[in-house]
């Protein structure tokens, strides 16, 4: 078994009382933003795809379109932030994913979708880099979870609240106006962050000294990947799944979507503040917490019955149970997987974890698309509910031989 990594010192700091969570506060409302644009096209997917006659399959694959240039620029983010800073590089990312958030109002075709939807990946890459680098750099080591368990929640708070802003704009306005309400927002926020950080300056803001990539030789590397890509595999996939499941097995119309869409990922909201404080209460510094890894991933398992009942409210909960539990990997996978790499690659770690997630989620997408065309729904979210079992079956059995190295390596994490 392996030992636990010792406490890093704690991180000094003046600010006091709630002005210390105020980076990832704001990180967190960043993201919030960016998963309302992002879900934009989720709750409007029966709209659009009765309005474009796209296949379930198509929107699949526009969405693996966005997976895809996601999963190469998360990367290339992080190792990028880690080299020029946080300030500029989230800047530079904001600017390219509100041009693109917008490009979707113009398109009308599978093509044109995908290559917005493509844009729009490739800007928000720097999301997770940046809020998960933001908490480790801004907070002790005993709060590290729960910062990035805020700094993250943004991505569930903006799917609770995408379907409430954006369907009633939709069904006033039309569904190409919608796209255009989230550029505006990033827009402020984009001055709310650059303030941010010219005035609270971060505890540790180390940099690298160049651009380093991840080496997919390392052991380190696969663990980060399997634990983190198939444990937070269900929050891509039931956030693009559920519209159209509960619009096609229930009938709802797009107003009651509108009123239900914001259930789901409050369960994911919640997962993300409950298993935060359990990795800082019981496992600070355990670089193999194999038992909070087991309880996730029964967590995640009554998904797969999610077709089995005829009410829509079970559906639903069940819908919420899964993201909840999903969360967990999220917060724990990122912590534990980022144990392992220097403290100036903490932005890369993070880049490695939402680039598998990408990767994972563009794989599965199309073939889910397919199984709904063919109203194999049980299929789909049996494939969901088991990722998250299969992730930590890979992550347990592979060496730890690595982790002797973390510990000189983490450095203060």
């Amino acid at each position: 078994m392996p030992s636990r990594i010792p406490p890093a010192p704690a991180i000094e700091s003046t600010r006091p009382g709630w002005l210390l969570w105020w980076p990832v506060i704001v990180m967190m409302l960043g993201t919030l933003l960016s998963y309302v644009d992002r879900g934009v096209l989720a709750v409007l997917s029966p709209m659009i795809l009765a309005d474009t006659k796209m296949s379930a399959q198509a929107y699949g694959e526009v969405i693996s379109a966005f997976s895809i240039a996601y999963t190469i620029s998360t990367v290339v983010w992080g190792s990028l932030i880690d080299r020029i800073g946080l300030r500029l590089g989230m800047a530079i990312s904001v600017a390219i994913w509100m041009f693109s958030s917008a490009g979707h109002s113009l398109v009308s075709t599978f093509a044109g979708f995908a290559l917005a939807r493509a844009a729009l990946g490739a800007g928000e890459g720097a999301m997770f880099p940046g809020g998960f680098r933001t908490a480790m750099d801004t907070l002790p080591v005993q709060k590290q979870a729960r910062g990035i368990a805020i700094a993250y929640s943004g991505s569930s708070a903006g799917s609770i609240l995408a379907p409430l802003m954006i369907m009633p704009v939709a069904i006033a306005f039309g569904w190409r106006i919608a796209f255009l309400a989230t550029p505006a927002l990033a827009m402020v926020w984009l001055c709310l962050w650059l303030g941010t950080v010219k005035t609270l300056s971060f505890a540790h803001p180390v940099r690298a000294q160049k651009m380093v990539f991840p080496n997919v030789l390392e052991r380190r590397f696969w663990s980060l990947v399997a634990s983190y890509a198939l444990g937070a595999l269900p929050v891509g996939a039931v956030v693009y799944l559920a519209p159209l499941y509960l619009s096609r097995a229930y009938g709802m119309t797009a107003a009651t979507l509108g009123h239900v869409l914001w259930i789901p990922p409050a369960g994911l909201e919640a997962g993300f503040f409950f298993w935060g404080w359990i990795a800082d209460r019981f496992a600070p510094g355990n670089p193999r917490p194999a038992w909070l890894f087991g309880v996730m991933s029964v967590f995640a398992l009554p998904g797969a019955a999610i077709t089995s009942f005829h009410s829509a409210a079970a559906a639903i909960a069940l819908l919420s149970s899964t993201l909840f539990a999903s969360a967990g990997f999220v917060v724990v996978a990122l912590r534990t997987g980022a144990l392992a790499y220097k403290r100036e690659q903490r932005s890369m770690a993070a880049g490695i974890a939402s680039s598998s997630f990408s990767a994972a989620v563009a794989l599965v997408m199309p073939f889910c698309g397919r199984l709904f065309d063919a109203h194999l729904y049980s299929r789909a979210f049996l494939i969901v509910a088991v990722a998250p079992l299969v992730g930590t079956t890979i992550w347990y059995l592979m060496p730890a031989r690595h982790l002797e190295d973390s510990r000189a390596a983490s450095n203060g994490v």
